[in-house]
């Protein structure tokens, strides 16, 4: 299983980072900004080897299922 932020999604906001600063925008003045979109990743096949009984709550809320 993997908690990780959207990997999509800070790659945009780099791209409007770039943009901010070819326009004149001062990297120092720019906001640090934190992820706010994470996914769930689960690994079925890898739980299963391991005998990890995972609850269908969990697989259901998942983002991405591996199996």
């Amino acid at each position: 299983m993997v908690y990780s932020p959207d990997y999509a999604d800070i790659y945009r906001r780099a791209a409007d980072y770039v943009d901010r600063i070819l326009r004149g925008a001062r990297p120092a003045e720019l906001p640090v900004q934190e992820p706010d979109k994470f996914t769930l990743s689960v690994n079925l096949k890898a739980a299963r080897a391991i005998s990890l009984n995972l609850p269908q709550t969990l697989i259901a809320r998942a983002d991405e299922v591996i199996e």
